[in-house]
């Protein structure tokens, strides 16, 4: 790491730190306003969502390519420019200003391209063991299934399968059962794939991905099997995450250090994944409610 871009790291997490406690101390953004007036997707009004074609680009993350089927980003997923990313996930999903700046600029360097200047295709994103890595809730691994923008209906369906939330009118998926079904996917893809690999930044990105379904996407099953099967926005959707700085890197750390710490993601053969308490991961003292993490 260069000492520009360890500066420039040090720059995002204090200005995500500051974000995240303005998240704790200031009021929600009501239903309904999620989504910034004049964007896409402002009011539940999305635009019309037209399939991949032959052609297109589509990368191993669904709500990206989502943003393509809706033509939010370019519909052939191709000549993205990274900043172009930054806005349109920042205000599609509520992810914080901090966030949508540091994961470009990470996609960014792991293809050595420049954040500021460059232009991407989805499918780039797949760059094994990149951002793209085994055991996805949503892909077989690579090993299997090169091209990673095809979802794999099998491992969704039984995901969609094991909700067992309690709101009898509407069936959602909750922390631990993405617990257990990480750790499952976890379990089944290194007995398959004789190339498996998932290192501790690859863990805690897939964790990361995997608390998205519920802290961005709801984890209503009617919801995510529209997302993760046809990568398609429900129609009236809108974020979970209603902090008025969206979705910060340090909250998304009070899921997903609990989530790999949980007994059903921890107690997998050979991928542990070990963690100790300290002043830079506190996380791992609070209790498992990752709800409770902003004012209502």
């Amino acid at each position: 790491m260069t000492i520009s871009s360890a500066f420039n790291n040090a720059s995002v997490f204090a200005w995500d730190f500051f974000l995240t406690i303005i998240a704790f101390i200031t009021p929600n953004l009501k239903v309904g306003h999620v989504v910034p007036a004049g964007h896409p997707g402002a009011g539940g009004q999305w635009p019309e969502y037209v399939p991949p074609g032959e052609g297109d680009s589509r990368s191993a993350c669904p709500m990206l390519n989502a943003l393509a089927n809706h033509g939010i980003l370019p519909h052939d997923g191709k000549n993205i420019p990274f900043v172009t990313m930054t806005d349109t996930v920042r205000s599609t999903y509520n992810f914080s200003s901090s966030f949508c700046y540091f994961v470009p600029n990470v996609i960014a360097g792991m293809l050595k391209k420049d954040y500021s200047t460059d232009t991407f295709d989805l499918e780039e994103i797949s760059l094994h063991n990149g951002i793209e890595h085994d055991a996805s809730l949503t892909r077989e691994d690579t090993f299997h299934q090169p091209d990673q923008g095809k979802p794999h209906a099998p491992f969704i369906n039984e995901l969609l399968l094991s909700a067992s939330g309690k709101d009898p009118k509407r069936k959602e998926d909750n922390f631990d059962d993405i617990a257990r079904f990480t750790a499952k996917r976890r379990t089944e893809a290194k007995a398959r794939n004789p190339e498996f690999a998932l290192s501790t930044f690859h863990k805690f990105a897939g964790s990361s991905n995997n608390t998205g379904l519920i802290n961005i996407l709801g984890g209503h099953v009617d919801d995510l099997r529209q997302f993760l099967i046809e990568e398609r926005i429900p129609d009236g959707w809108e974020s979970a995450e209603r902090s008025r700085v969206g979705l910060t890197i340090g909250r998304i750390n009070f899921t997903v250090v609990p989530l790999e710490m949980n007994k059903e993601t921890r107690v997998v053969q050979g991928c542990s994944l070990l963690f100790t308490c300290n002043a830079s991961s506190p996380s791992c003292l609070i209790p498992f409610r990752p709800r409770l993490m902003a004012r209502p």
